[in-house]
């Protein structure tokens, strides 16, 4: 469920190769105890921007988590219990200045001793265990499928099927952005030729006057560029450039049959190998930016003075490394759950999924194993706009229909701005299979080597309710694993605003009907909402 940030995707099909409305946001919210007053619309300040999953709607009129108004209100000079989050994810940087302070340590471990002085079955893991060793590159599981050759695989036609449909896509899209780079390369030179300058503005541009056809031509592409609404010309093609990157990785990298990516010497399929890998669970490389972001979500360090503060106070982060650059294998993914339930966590966060997964039966194994030791399960609902009720992801709680386990929450993704397109338009959705929503959209977080971005995704929507979660185990550590799944999604805002549906430009919905709470997490009531059922 690798979400690919094309920008100009959605314009290609009117501007491709330059040949030549929203809904209304909604004014008010219908919330039970929230007064009506029309909401402001204005755009989001920079500090709004970097915090804007902590505020409150009704008093920052920003759907966000009121995670700053728990703070101030109910957890106050409370002290809580440390609660441990195992992060199953690409590459943790624990040495991330707002990281450093809330990773987990291993103290039946001894550092750097080349023993397994805890008897876990891993030697020196002391802030968690790199089921990847030195991956990184894979293959979508689809394709292994199809390298595998096993005809018999009762999905095996529908996985060749799809990758012949991926192939030709982005072999498509390859040819498509090699020539629009192209011509737009060509057309800026020639425009900044014309204008004696190499940095030109869209007022330089569209002041031309001139007759040479050629030029015109010309003229007109950087016109259109400009449409793109990007910036600057150079700034346009280093966007454009950047997708044609992920484009060319696609093709080589996750539809590539060749690929010989697992450097961990185990059979993937073979379950009773579990000796594999290393105790590194940092990134092994600059691009593995993902299991930092989520961890920054959930535990950033609070009010620290630097980048941004994390949903929970009270927690280390256990470093899992099991997801590649591609679809995770089934069996890293069981064996993380194992390792974070039989070393004490009381959460898992698993910010990723895929479509195929021949050993979903071990997988689901695991997460029965978590939900029987209280462990809280939270899943990212995906990013391709589907609704999960008719195409399964995983992993899953549901086996024919029904869910096996009470403590398994899977997470869609909002934007900040509440209205119309409050539900993240890459989002998957639900009323059966998706649990709950959380902000997703453009959250501001750490990435190695002590720098911050803003990224999107419903895998920062799950850390988002991993965090909350992780506030009421800390704070009412009597609570179960199921009653704090159960007071997520009870305790949320229960909107009825109209919405786009995902993956559609027409479709529009009430919120509710999207997932099976109908609700938008919040903490502020979670916390509250805790508190009862704990006395």
């Amino acid at each position: 469920m690798k979400k690919l940030n094309l920008f100009v995707l959605g314009i290609l099909t009117m501007t491709l190769l330059f040949g030549c409305g929203s809904s209304a946001a909604i004014l008010s919210t219908p919330i039970e105890n929230i007064d009506n007053t029309p909401l402001k619309f204005t755009e989001l300040s920079e500090n709004e921007s970097k915090n804007w999953m902590h505020l409150d709607l009704v008093k920052d009129t920003i759907p966000g988590m009121s995670t700053n108004i728990a703070y101030n209100e109910v957890i106050k000079n409370k002290k809580g219990q440390t609660v441990i989050v195992a992060v199953i994810d690409a590459g943790i940087d624990t040495n991330h200045e707002d990281l450093d302070d809330v990773i987990w340590v291993n103290k039946k471990e001894i550092p750097n001793n080349n023993k397994d002085d805890d008897n876990n079955g891993y030697v020196d893991d002391i802030h968690g265990w790199n089921f990847l060793g030195d991956t990184y590159d894979e293959q979508l599981e689809y394709v292994r499928i199809i390298v595998s050759g096993n005809t018999g695989y009762p999905r095996y036609a529908e996985a060749k099927a799809e990758y012949d449909k991926e192939y030709q896509k982005y072999s498509t899209l390859k040819t498509q952005y090699d020539q629009i780079i192209q011509q737009i390369t060509a057309s800026d030179k020639a425009v900044a030729n014309h204008l004696n300058k190499e940095y030109y503005t869209k007022e330089d541009v569209f002041a031309i006057k001139t007759t040479n056809e050629s030029l015109l031509k010309d003229v007109s592409v950087i016109k259109q560029t400009y449409g793109f609404g990007v910036g600057s010309i150079k700034e346009t093609i280093e966007a454009i450039n950047y997708d044609l990157t992920q484009i060319n990785e696609r093709l080589t990298v996750n539809l590539n049959k060749d690929l010989k990516g697992r450097k961990t010497g185990d059979d993937p399929s073979d379950f009773t190998q579990t000796t594999y890998g290393n105790n590194n669970v940092n990134p092994v490389k600059k691009e593995e930016l993902h299991g930092t972001h989520v961890a920054g979500v959930i535990a950033a360090e609070r009010d620290n003075g630097k980048g941004m503060n994390g949903v929970a106070n009270h927690v280390k982060i256990m470093a899992l490394r099991a997801v590649p650059n591609g679809d995770e294998y089934d069996k890293d993914i069981a064996l993380a759950i194992k390792y974070a339930v039989d070393n004490g966590a009381k959460i898992i966060n698993a910010s990723f999924g895929k479509y195929y997964s021949p050993h979903s039966d071990k997988v689901q194994e695991a997460l029965v194993y978590a939900a029987q030791n209280d462990v809280l399960f939270v899943g990212s609902a995906g990013n391709e706009g589907l609704d999960l009720d008719k195409k399964s992801s995983y992993p899953n709680d549901h086996k024919n229909g029904s869910e096996i386990i009470d403590t398994y929450i899977s997470v869609g993704a909002i934007n900040s701005k509440y209205g119309s397109n409050l539900v993240a338009s890459y989002s998957n959705y639900g009323k059966k299979n998706v649990d709950v929503f959380a902000p997703g959209s453009q959250i501001y977080s750490p990435k190695p080597n002590n720098e911050y971005d803003f990224i999107d995704g419903t895998s920062f929507a799950a850390p988002a309710i991993s965090g909350v979660a992780a506030l009421i185990r800390s704070y009412y550590p009597k609570l179960t694993a199921a009653q704090v799944k159960q007071i997520i999604m009870d305790s949320g805002l229960p909107l009825s605003t109209k919405v786009t549906v995902p993956g559609s430009q027409n479709s529009v919905k009430s919120f509710g009907e999207l997932s099976k709470s109908s609700k938008l997490v919040n903490a502020y009531n979670a916390l509250i909402m805790a508190s009862k059922i704990s006395n």
